[in-house]
């Protein structure tokens, strides 16, 4: 008996002009949607980058408040290669994220500011699937952003908001949550893959302190793209889970 392949992946919808990715770290994007985000903003679509921490605990060798300055830099010049000209962070610990409220409230805060169609995060599951755990800090954010999402549309949760002058944003059509093991759609990355890898190796000093096969930025990305665009019918792709919201 032989093992059934895996469904083909669908397209993702592309009938929208904003979207917002929330992630826990600067390179997070990078590790496989920045292609996907690439390709969206030459379609003239706006993204905005938001990182719930600076990724100051990245660097075993660097001092974190040294390495939130080169990592938040790094991550600035990333977006910019995929047409991101906009990346804010929130300013929460690296390494110790907690899923709670105020986590959920800064991300509805800025999901009223940006007023998105699409919201994107990382994957928030358990695990990448199989026996490959997950960061705790993915985790965190994944989720909490995918209750901001409906938290941001509803004006008498975190009611201060409104005397902040953020009024209530109910146009978030969906979530994806990209390299979720719950994946079921994908999009097409092959023209804009180079992009992609130009964007993680901007993350440099990030990669030199990683090491290891991770650090190769385009022997990772094409062997994970790959993979992706067999399902999709293309050479590279980006995967996602699709969450309907709206």
């Amino acid at each position: 008996m032989t093992d059934q392949a895996p469904p083909p992946y669908q397209p993702v919808t592309e009938d929208w002009q904003t979207a917002l990715a929330v992630v826990a770290h600067p390179d997070d994007m990078e590790y496989g949607a920045a292609a996907a985000v690439a390709r969206w903003t030459s379609q003239g679509k706006r993204v905005v980058y938001v990182m719930a921490t600076s990724g100051e605990a990245g660097i075993d060798s660097m001092d974190p408040e040294t390495c939130r300055r080169v990592r938040e830099e790094e991550q600035i010049a990333s977006a910019a290669l995929v047409g991101v000209d906009v990346v804010e962070f929130l300013g929460h610990q690296d390494g110790v994220v907690e899923y709670g409220l105020p986590l959920r409230k800064d991300i509805a805060r800025t999901i009223r500011r940006h007023r998105p169609e699409i919201v994107i995060t990382t994957n928030f599951r358990e695990t990448y699937g199989g026996t490959w755990p997950n960061q705790a800090d993915h985790i965190a954010v994944g989720r909490a952003t995918l209750d901001a999402a409906r938290d941001a549309g509803n004006r008498w949760v975190f009611r201060d908001l409104l005397d902040e002058g953020h009024e209530p944003w109910n146009g978030v059509r969906q979530l994806w949550a990209a390299a979720s093991p719950d994946s079921g759609h994908a999009v097409d990355t092959t023209e804009s893959f180079d992009r992609g890898v130009a964007s993680l190796e901007a993350h440099r000093a990030y990669l030199d302190g990683l090491g290891g096969d991770m650090a190769d930025a385009r022997g990772t990305l094409e062997t994970f793209g790959a993979m992706a665009g067999e399902r999709l019918g293309t050479r590279y792709a980006s995967p996602f889970e699709v969450i309907l919201l709206g």
